[in-house]
């Protein structure tokens, strides 16, 4: 993720450890945090519910309850407010800083958010969306990558709408992130929410099932309920359309199944219920950037290098 030119022009570097930059609008401000040097034990707290994403460089995340974690480029993590972060930079050096933002976001405009999804984005049981009170710790997905590319932009711009930009693409962004924390609960806890959940149930079918011809209509008769109405709730609550759900999860068991250099392509594509290696191929590259066999011979020198340190 890149910083625009005019940001460089109007910061003023005055620390080198979490030099601060910072843009303030109505509903949420934008602190661009910079590190030119190795430190350690950094303290860093806000009093409202933050999205921190690393734009270059490495830190190591100590928070309450949670063993110490990397902090990535491309990783975002949703914290709650008057959270206490205690960061170590490992690598930042003059040459190579560590970048990352913070984003507050009101109280507020998250309040409005989770009414207007309440109130036209109903979940597959009738519960309520709520803001994760926990520390959630995620990739980006193109989606939420491209927000926040834009909203860096429109912080940093001089523009006299720029409060009406930074609000829609506001909303956007809590969407997706909430979806996006329903579809890894789901993902990773669907045998245990599976007897209450009609979503999770659907999830653990899902991965049973991979093997085989999975159809929507399936699905939709799985969770009891209409064809159409699967479809919307399901897309809803986890951003993703069920077909683009299921080739995620195929593409997963692909990349493991990829790492034993013995398995052929079209063994591998068979097991994870493609019906053709085209579309596989298709498939595959659209989410990892590389065809399946490039990926299996990367993989293989990889773990040649291994062996042989």
């Amino acid at each position: 993720m890149e910083l625009p030119k005019h940001f460089y022009e109007n910061r003023k570097l005055e620390n080198l450890v979490e030099n601060q930059t910072s843009y303030t609008m109505n509903n949420a401000a934008l602190h661009i945090f910079e590190t030119h040097e190795v430190a350690e034990k950094v303290l860093l707290q806000f009093d409202k519910p933050v999205l921190a994403s690393m734009l270059r460089g490495k830190k190591i995340m100590h928070l309450r309850d949670q063993n110490p974690f990397d902090f990535l480029p491309g990783e975002s993590l949703i914290l709650p407010p008057d959270e206490l972060m205690c960061i170590d930079f490992p690598e930042a050096k003059d040459s190579n800083p560590t970048r990352c933002l913070a984003m507050a976001i009101s109280e507020d405009k998250i309040d409005k958010v989770l009414c207007h999804m309440n109130e036209n984005m109903l979940k597959a049981d009738g519960g309520e969306w709520n803001l994760m009170d926990y520390n959630f710790h995620f990739t980006n997905d193109i989606g939420i990558y491209q927000i926040l590319q834009r909203l860096i932009f429109l912080f940093t711009e001089n523009h006299p709408a720029k409060d009406l930009f930074v609000d829609n693409m506001l909303q956007e962004l809590i969407i997706r992130i909430l979806q996006t924390n329903t579809r890894k609960i789901y993902t990773e806890q669907s045998f245990k929410l599976s007897s209450n959940s009609r979503l999770a149930y659907v999830v653990e079918y899902i991965r049973k099932n991979l093997h085989r011809p999975i159809s929507v209509e399936q699905l939709s008769e799985t969770a009891c309920m209409s064809e159409s109405n699967f479809y919307r709730v399901f897309k809803n609550e986890m951003g993703i359309s069920p077909t683009d759900f299921i080739n995620n999860e195929r593409i997963k068991l692909a990349v493991s199944l990829l790492q034993n250099k013995e398995r052929t392509i079209k063994d591998i594509y068979l097991e994870c219920g493609f019906e053709s290696r085209s579309y596989f191929n298709r498939v595959f590259k659209r989410r990892k950037k590389m065809s399946p066999g490039e990926y299996q011979s990367k993989v293989n020198i990889r773990n040649k290098k291994i062996t042989f340190n």
